[in-house]
């Protein structure tokens, strides 16, 4: 079962498109909203963390990769295969200090291609899911209930304790938030739902 997020919409859209488990936030009146351009170049796709993602052992500038877990087709004609990498770095890495909150940005900066090519990409964290069953690469696949209509997320409690914030024309895929600082933790596996497209 998907934890509850909220996903800011125009008015017009209904809810039903976006699944179980999601709530709507205040929707975006207006077609010419920051981000709104950008979000009708992406297409839904999943991607599944190719190693554990610990925050307490990461440091903002390190890699993190995950494989998409089927074939996705860019609307500017390029296929990436089941398999392609995405490759990302950890951009903000602040544990909790003093009381504040601890803090995960990460940004998905490229796909390289079983051939050896690389795509710069922008993509967009629209959600984080562990697997259903099993604890191996591939195990499950959650649909993708991002529209062209999503300009931000926030989906809360993604894993216990911590949320995600994102937004379509934000330059980081997505941030993570927590109040603790040792519980910031993705597992081999765990599913990312994200928005991507092309860089320019």
């Amino acid at each position: 079962m998907k934890n509850q997020a909220s996903i800011s919409l125009p008015a017009a859209v209904c809810l039903a498109i976006l699944g179980t488990g999601f709530a709507m936030a205040s929707p975006m009146a207006t077609p010419s909203h920051a981000g709104m351009n950008e979000a009708m170049q992406m297409v839904p796709a999943e991607a599944d963390l190719v190693k554990t993602l610990d925050a307490q052992k990461m440091h903002a500038g390190e890699q993190f990769e995950a494989k998409l877990s089927s074939k996705v087709h860019l609307k500017n004609g390029t296929e990436l295969p089941r398999g392609t990498e995405l490759v990302g770095k950890v951009v903000t890495d602040q544990m909790n200090t003093d009381g504040q909150n601890s803090t995960l940005a990460l940004r998905f900066t490229q796909a390289e291609l079983k051939d050896g090519k690389t795509l710069p990409i922008k993509a967009t964290i629209v959600g984080l899911y562990r697997p259903a069953s099993g604890s191996f690469y591939g195990a499950t696949q959650t649909p993708n209930y991002w529209t062209d209509k999503t300009l931000q997320v926030d989906q809360i409690g993604v894993i216990a304790g911590v949320n995600l914030h994102s937004r379509i024309a934000a330059r980081n895929s997505g941030v993570f938030v927590s109040k603790k600082k040792d519980n910031m933790k993705f597992g081999v596996g765990d599913e990312f739902a994200i928005a991507i497209a092309p860089r320019s």
